[in-house]
């Protein structure tokens, strides 16, 4: 039981890391230092798209409109750290 609590962990802390790639790889294309008809950075930028907008699509509809900003990948790394220190201090202590 404990093992499966670990691979949620490391599940949970990927997830992060692609949010933090999906975030960079935007400001990128919208600062044009990458360009979208690449046919790489084009499937990067639709598997990043895929795997992260529908988690973070009811998050920025909850959110009220901050002009430009998008706060909604901060808000769900945030709920992810909460996930992740819960598990870890709450539940694996009592998993034999």
């Amino acid at each position: 039981m404990r093992a499966l609590f670990l691979v949620i962990d490391l599940a949970l802390q990927a997830y992060v890391w692609i949010l933090i790639a999906a975030a960079v790889l935007s400001w990128l294309v919208a600062f044009n230092v990458v360009n979208t008809r690449n046919q790489v950075v084009a499937t990067i930028g639709q598997f990043l798209y895929a795997i992260t907008e529908p988690v973070l699509r009811p998050i920025r509809n909850a959110l009220p409109n901050m002009g430009g900003i998008d706060l909604s990948p901060v808000i769900l790394i945030l709920i992810i750290i909460f996930i992740r220190y819960c598990i870890a201090l709450y539940i694996l202590p009592n998993v034999f």
